[in-house]
C-alpha cells in the first residue's frame, strides 16, 4: 500500500489579522515556534510517502511562491497542484485524490489541513498508518481528536464506539454548553484530516457530488505543468462546497479513529496564546498578565496593567483585543474590508508588464550600459575589456578573440538601432585592434591573448570564428567594413568549411571536438550575412546547418537538442552526453524560428517550437529562472543560474510568439514576461550585471563579463524587432506600444 500525504493550503486565517490575510495567510506564518505550520505539516508527514508513494500539496496559485520557498526550505520534494480560484475542500482534495488515482490506481490519500499545530509527530503518523489500513478496506477514515475542553471553535463527530468506529454523526461548532454535553457523551473533535484509497473518494464523490468529481478529473488531466501543475480552467466549474457537505456528512463509509495526541487548529489568537509559543519581537510588560504581543523587528510593544490581551502588531495595523473574544477578528476583518479594504490585505508590487520591463531595458540600456562599456569597457588602442569589477574598474585579463568580435557586434547593433553614441568610432576600432592583434597570417582568429597584447594561445577555434563573421556582417549592414569586409568574410568562411566532415559537420578544437554549440553561432552568422551578402555559399552553409539540427543534434526520441558527440556523430558517453543546456535549447529554437522564417519552413517552425518547451523545462519552479543544465531525461543537474539563459528564453518567446497562431502567440508572450523579469534579477541600476544566480538565492560577487552584453543588446533587438519598442530603439521620444 503506497500512501500519498496531502497537504491542503486552502484557508485565509481571517481570525488571526493583521498577521494573516489573504496573500500571505496563516499556514505560512511562524505562530507557534520559529517555524510556519506549513512547514511543520511537511515535515510531519513528508516521510508517509516514503514506500513509493509521493507527497502531495493542494494551494492557490497566488501562494505558489510561499509554497514553494518553504517546501524547499524543508528539502522535500512535493507534486505541487495550483487552484486557478478557490473552491473550498471538496474540489482540491478531489484534484489530489485524481491526481493519485491517474498515477496510482491503488494509492491512499491521507488528506491533511497545513494550519494544524501538533506537537507529537510521531503520534501522529502512527494514527494516520492505522487509518490507512481501515482505508485500505474501503472505509474513509477521520481522525477525532479527544477533546480537552468544551470549546465553540471546532466541529465535533458523534462515534458509534470508541476507538476505531463507524461515525453516527457529525455536528457543527456548538455553543460552550452544548460542547460540554458532546464531550460528555464521548464525542470527538472533527481534526479535518481524512484518510481515504483515492478511488474511493472519487467514486463517493461521482455518487453523491459528480459535478466536483468531473470538474477535478478534468482539471488534472488539463493541467499545465510536471512538478508543479496548475490545474485546468475545468476546476472553476466545480461547486464551491466542503467535504463535509459534499462527502461526509452523507456518505455510509465514514469511520472515526480517536486520537489523544495534542491538537490545535490555531485558528485565533486565543489558541495562539495557549500554545505558549506565539510571543514575536520584542515586548515589556509591567503589571500585565496573560498577554500575548507581536510585533516586527524594530518595534517594540509595552503593556501596562492589562489582562488576558492579544496585542498585534503589523507595520500597517495594529489589533488589540481580549482573547477570550479572538473569534470575533473575523467580524472587525469584516469592517475593514468595507471601510478599509487597504488594510484587508498586504500591499503587492504590480507585476511589471513585457512592454513596461521593455521602456525600461532600452533606457538602461541607452543611459547606463553603453556609455559605459563604450568608455571604460574599451582602451585607447580599440580593445575592449574583458570584464568590469562591480565598481567599474576595468579588470586586467586575458582577452578571448569571442569577446572582442561580440562588442564589435554590440556596438555595431546599437548603431543599427539609433544610439546616438560614438558607435561608428567604436567599431571600426574594434575591428582595427581585432585584425592586429589577433587575426593569424593564415587568415584565422587565435583565440587568446594576454593583457600586454602578445599571444597566449594560437588554438583556431570554430566558436571563435563564427563570432568574427557575425561581427564583419554586422558591421557592414551598419556601413562599416566595405569590400574588404566582404573578401575577408568569405576567405574565413572557405576555411571553415575545409574543417567539414561527411555529414557537413564542423570539428572544434578543444577536449569536446564533436559538439553542437560552435554550429549554432556559424548559423547565426550565416543568416546576418545572408542580410548583407548575395553570395550563395552563406545560404548553403544556414541549410547545411539546419538540416543537421534535424538529423544530428536533436535526439529523435527525447526532442532535446545535446550538447556532445562522439566521432560518429552519435551521443558522447558518459555525463557530457546527457548534458542538455537549457538556455541552448532557447538559442537554437530563436534561430531556427529565424530560420524558418525566411525559408517558409514549417518542419524548422515545429523544431523551434519543441526546443523551446525543451528549454521550459529548465525554468525553475521556485525563482522562475532558467538553470544551467539538465539530463537528457530533464533532470535539473544544477539549480545554478547564468544571466545568458534567460536572454536566450526571452528571445525564443518573442520570435515564436510572431511565429504561431493568436491563440498560440498569447502564452509566447507571457513567457517573455517572465524571462524579461528573470533578465532584471540580474541588472545593476549602473549599467553593470552579476552573472551567476546560486542555488541559495544568492549572486556570486564577481566583475561583469563583457561577453553578456551580446546577450543583453541581442534580447532588446529582439524586443525592438517585435514591436514592443519603437523602431528607433534609442531615441529619446520612442513611446512604447
Amino acid at each position: 500500500m503506497k500512501l500519498y500525504p496531502v497537504i491542503m493550503c486552502g484557508g485565509a486565517g481571517t481570525r488571526l489579522w493583521p498577521a494573516s490575510r489573504p496573500s500571505r495567510p496563516k499556514q505560512f506564518i511562524p505562530l507557534a515556534g520559529n517555524r510556519s505550520l506549513f512547514h511543520e505539516t511537511v515535515v510531519r508527514v513528508a516521510s508517509l510517502a516514503s514506500d513509493g508513494g509521493r507527497l502531495i500539496v493542494v494551494g492557490g496559485a497566488d501562494h505558489r511562491g510561499w509554497i514553494l520557498d518553504q517546501l524547499d526550505e524543508a528539502g522535500v520534494d512535493a507534486q505541487v497542484l495550483l487552484e486557478p480560484e478557490a473552491r473550498d475542500s471538496a474540489a482540491a482534495m478531489a484534484a489530489a485524490a485524481a491526481w493519485t488515482a491517474a498515477h496510482d490506481p491503488d494509492g491512499v490519500n491521507v488528506f491533511v489541513a497545513s494550519d494544524h499545530h501538533i506537537p507529537n509527530q510521531d503520534a501522529f503518523r502512527s494514527s494516520a498508518l492505522k487509518a490507512a489500513e481501515e482505508a485500505r478496506a474501503g472505509r474513509i477514515v477521520t481522525l477525532g481528536v479527544k477533546p480537552t475542553e468544551p470549546s465553540a471553535a471546532y466541529g465535533y463527530i458523534h462515534p458509534v464506539g470508541p476507538g476505531l468506529s463507524r461515525v453516527e454523526s457529525f455536528v457543527e461548532k456548538p455553543d460552550r454548553a452544548k460542547a460540554q454535553r458532546y464531550i460528555d457523551a464521548g464525542y470527538l473533535w472533527n481534526s479535518g484530516n481524512f484518510i481515504v484509497s483515492a478511488s474511493v473518494f472519487l467514486a463517493e464523490l461521482g455518487a453523491r457530488a459528480p459535478l466536483i468529481e468531473r470538474a477535478a478529473r478534468a482539471a488534472v488531466a488539463h493541467g499545465h505543468g510536471d512538478a508543479v501543475m496548475m490545474l485546468g480552467d475545468d476546476f472553476r466549474q466545480a461547486p464551491k462546497v466542503s467535504v463535509d457537505y459534499a462527502v461526509m456528512e452523507k456518505t455510509e463509509l465514514a469511520s472515526v479513529l480517536e486520537v489523544d495526541f495534542a491538537w490545535s487548529d490555531l485558528g485565533a489568537w486565543d489558541s495562539i496564546a495557549a500554545s505558549g509559543e506565539g510571543q514575536i519581537g520584542g515586548h515589556i510588560f509591567e503589571d500585565a498578565e496573560g498577554c500575548l504581543a507581536r510585533a516586527p523587528d524594530g518595534m517594540l510593544v509595552a503593556a501596562i496593567g492589562v489582562r488576558d490581551l492579544a496585542i498585534i502588531v503589523e507595520p500597517d495595523a495594529v489589533l488589540v483585543c481580549d482573547l477570550a473574544r479572538s473569534q470575533e477578528v473575523k467580524k472587525v476583518v469584516e469592517r475593514i474590508k468595507l471601510s478599509s479594504p487597504q488594510h484587508a490585505d498586504f500591499p503587492t508590487r504590480p507585476v511589471e508588464t513585457l512592454a513596461s520591463g521593455a521602456h525600461r531595458l532600452r533606457d538602461w540600456l541607452r543611459t547606463r550600459t553603453l556609455p559605459l562599456w563604450s568608455t571604460l569597457g574599451q582602451h585607447d588602442s580599440g580593445a575592449f575589456a574583458e570584464a568590469l569589477a562591480l565598481d567599474g574598474r576595468r579588470v586586467d585579463a586575458p582577452r578571448r578573440a569571442r569577446v572582442q568580435a561580440r562588442q564589435i557586434y554590440v556596438f555595431a547593433h546599437a548603431g543599427l538601432m539609433g544610439w546616438e553614441g560614438p558607435w561608428a568610432r567604436i567599431v571600426t576600432s574594434g575591428l582595427e585592434s581585432l585584425e592586429a592583434d589577433f587575426v593569424r597570417e593564415d587568415g584565422l582568429m587565435r583565440t587568446l591573448l594576454a593583457p600586454d597584447g602578445s599571444p597566449l594561445d594560437e588554438t583556431v577555434m570554430v566558436y571563435d570564428q563564427a563570432f568574427h563573421l557575425l561581427a564583419l556582417a554586422t558591421a557592414l549592414k551598419a556601413g562599416i567594413g566595405g569590400r574588404g569586409a566582404h573578401v575577408r568574410g568569405q576567405a574565413l568562411l572557405a576555411s571553415l568549411l575545409e574543417r567539414a566532415g561527411e555529414n557537413g559537420a564542423l570539428r572544434e578544437e578543444g577536449s569536446h571536438p564533436f559538439q553542437s554549440n560552435a554550429h549554432m553561432h556559424l548559423l547565426e552568422a550565416a543568416l546576418a550575412w545572408e542580410e548583407v551578402s548575395d553570395a550563395p555559399v552563406w545560404r548553403d552553409v544556414s541549410d547545411r546547418i539546419a538540416r543537421l539540427v534535424l538529423t544530428t543534434f536533436i535526439d529523435a526520441n527525447s526532442g532535446r537538442l545535446r550538447e556532445f558527440f562522439d566521432e560518429r556523430w552519435a551521443p558522447a558517453s558518459g555525463e557530457a552526453g546527457r548534458l542538455v543546456e537549457p538556455g541552448h535549447q532557447f538559442e537554437w529554437a530563436w534561430l531556427l524560428a529565424r530560420y524558418a522564417a525566411a525559408r517558409e519552413d514549417g518542419e524548422i517552425l515545429t523544431a523551434a517550437r519543441r526546443l523551446h518547451a525543451m528549454g521550459r523545462e529548465g525554468v525553475s519552479e521556485r525563482r522562475r529562472v532558467a538553470v544551467n543544465a539538465l539530463n537528457d531525461d530533464g533532470e535539473m543537474r544544477t539549480t545554478r543560474a547564468r544571466l545568458w539563459p534567460q536572454t536566450e528564453w526571452l528571445k525564443s518567446s518573442l520570435i515564436l510568439a510572431h511565429c504561431v497562431s493568436e491563440h498560440d502567440r498569447a502564452a509566447y508572450m507571457a513567457d517573455a514576461s517572465e524571462a524579461l523579469r528573470a533578465l532584471w534579477l540580474y541588472l545593476t541600476p549602473d549599467g553593470l550585471w552579476r552573472d551567476t544566480l546560486l542555488e541559495s538565492g544568492k549572486f556570486i560577487e564577481e566583475p561583469s563579463p563583457a561577453s553578456s552584453l551580446y546577450h543583453i543588446v541581442a534580447a532588446f533587438a529582439q524586443l525592438a524587432d517585435s514591436a514592443l519598442v519603437d523602431s528607433e530603439a534609442w531615441a529619446p521620444s520612442a513611446v512604447l506600444r
